[in-house]
């Protein structure tokens, strides 16, 4: 079997090239894939490709694995980045993170390596299992770590052709072996923000795409004006942080696309417009379709730990609605929901509308 490893150089790609190394005969090829869009933004501060290669090709040479570089910066751009910026405008919350996966990591690269490579191998906390047929995607052993919120766009098709050699251990476990077998990047900390950033600030990267358009801050339930923001598209609903505003917390609740209007709510009036009802749209099935007859689910609204309970069920007029069985307040359009049977990640759907100023 010939695989194909995507290689970051973080720790826990490299984790995941040195196990398959370790307990396989197989023949592996690393690709560090080029997205980061350097040349396009280097203006607005450092990005660590080149640190990343280093890394990468560190890790390689000690396992005496080749390592290519992939560019795929155009369909990352054309796939993923404008995307995110025409829903960032449209007043949406963008998951640049799912279309990345989906789209490009396990898209334009399977398009790219075509049928010469059986496998494709990435260090992602999630685990695979064959059922009836069908191949399951399961959430990874660690709680905090597990990313199936992050594949849960991909399809039978991609997920057959995927391995994830980390995905039955933990973050503590995975840094473990990494000491354990010197891996030239086994103190490296984790990289955070969106896969295409880097160290670049997720609000610059905004501003030089769709500039500023200031209009006031609202209390959704006074009335009264708060303060000024810089763009509606800077902030999301439930958003908290960032604000500017004396006399908080408060919370992002809603915003009037039209005049230009951020509506907030005191944390002491929050849950007067919790959310527990919405619409979802453009269902997707990682394997079979579980919307069929609607029913019960674990949902998760964001990448963490939290489940929440809910239903999922069809109405004449709105669509597919999900109910939830607890408020929250951070239920923002253009955002993914992720359904869940235990273990089972069973599909996603993009939020078509916010339960308040829809």
């Amino acid at each position: 079997m010939k695989i194909a490893m995507l290689l970051s150089g973080g720790v826990d790609s490299s984790v995941a090239l040195a196990r398959l190394r370790k307990t396989t005969d197989c023949e592996i090829i690393a690709f560090y894939l080029k997205i980061w869009l350097e040349d396009d933004l280097a203006f607005l501060g450092e990005c660590p490709f080149e640190d990343d290669l280093k890394q990468a090709r560190a890790v390689c040479e000690a396992y005496s694995v080749p390592l290519r570089v992939v560019s795929l910066q155009k369909p990352y751009w054309d796939r993923v980045v404008a995307h995110s910026i025409s829903e960032l405008k449209k007043g949406r919350t963008p998951s640049p993170d799912i279309l990345c996966n989906q789209r490009v990591k396990f898209g334009a690269f399977t398009d790219f390596i075509d049928e010469s490579f059986d496998k494709i191998a990435s260090g992602h906390y999630a685990r695979l299992v064959s059922e009836k047929g069908q191949v399951r995607l399961l959430r990874g052993k660690d709680p905090v770590k597990d990313q199936t919120y992050f594949l849960s766009g991909l399809s039978q098709k991609q997920l057959s052709r995927l391995l994830f050699p980390i995905g039955d251990l933990t973050k503590k476990e995975v840094r473990e072996l990494a000491l354990e077998w010197d891996l030239p990047n086994a103190a490296r900390p984790d990289s955070q923000g969106v896969c295409f950033l880097g160290k670049i600030r997720y609000r610059e990267f905004i501003r030089a795409h769709l500039g500023e358009k200031k209009g006031p801050i609202v209390d959704v339930h006074t009335g009264e004006k708060l303060g000024d923001h810089e763009g509606y598209w800077f902030h999301t609903i439930g958003q908290r942080k960032g604000l500017g505003l004396s006399g908080g917390p408060y919370y992002v609740c809603g915003k009037d696309l039209e005049k230009n209007i951020v509506f907030v709510e005191h944390h002491d009036q929050r849950k007067r417009v919790l959310g527990q009802t919405f619409c979802v749209e453009d269902l997707h099935a990682t394997s079979l379709p579980f919307w069929e007859d609607g029913g019960e689910f674990e949902v998760k609204l964001r990448h963490g730990p939290r489940f929440v309970g809910g239903a999922l069920v069809r109405d004449a007029e709105r669509g597919w609605v999900v109910e939830l069985k607890e408020a929250d307040g951070g239920i923002a359009p253009g955002q993914y929901t992720v359904f869940y049977a235990g273990d089972w990640c069973l599909g996603s759907g993009v939020i078509k509308t916010t339960p308040f100023l829809h």
